[in-house]
């Protein structure tokens, strides 16, 4: 299941990005995955985020909030879902990444679960009922993290949406500082 579409919608006002994955098999350690958004400042688009959205946090002035959190994966649908309301951010606000890591530590710190380790995975992104972009993680198998949708202001103040996407092999802290780099 993957189907995506890039760079095809503008004048988003209110978006919903979920996401979804399967338990892992019972007598195993739970996957945990989350959803983190990235917001930059248009004096530093791809620079060091003006703040960072994610589990136990939203956005200083709600424009952004985790709806739903799950930690194990268990439950029908969409296990995580944040809500982004574009059409309120500050112009100052140019741009947003929303991002999906693994919350995984093995023994010393060592990662042990990339997507590849992960069944059901899924995102989408919509607006109101309509779906933008729907995809898996199946083309970025050994990755432990993905940037997931990019949001970007233009002059006029329109939002658009790249929803390509791309995978890191990063945990959580040193994702939120590569998530929002620029695309090579």
């Amino acid at each position: 299941m993957s189907t995506s579409t890039s760079g095809v919608r503008k004048g988003l006002a209110k978006v919903e990005i979920a996401l979804r994955w399967d338990p892992s098999p019972a007598g195993t350690p739970a996957h945990d995955l989350d959803i983190i958004a990235a917001v930059f400042a248009a004096a530093d688009p791809h620079g060091e985020p003006v703040h960072l959205v994610h589990f136990g946090s939203r956005s200083p002035d709600g424009t952004i909030t985790l709806n739903r959190d799950s930690h194990t994966g268990q439950g029908f649908g969409f296990d995580e879902v944040m809500t982004l309301e574009l059409d309120r951010m500050a112009p100052a606000l140019v741009r947003v990444v929303v991002g999906v890591v693994i919350q995984d530590t093995g023994q010393r710190g060592a990662r042990t679960k990339s997507f590849a380790a992960i069944g059901g995975t899924g995102v989408r992104i919509r607006e109101g009922y309509t779906d933008l972009a729907v995809s898996d993680f199946a083309a970025i198998p050994a990755a432990t993290a993905a940037a997931v949708a990019e949001f970007t202001r233009d002059g006029s103040g329109a939002w658009s949406l790249d929803a390509s996407v791309r995978g890191f092999d990063a945990d959580p802290e040193d994702f939120t500082r590569v998530m929002g780099a620029p695309r090579s």
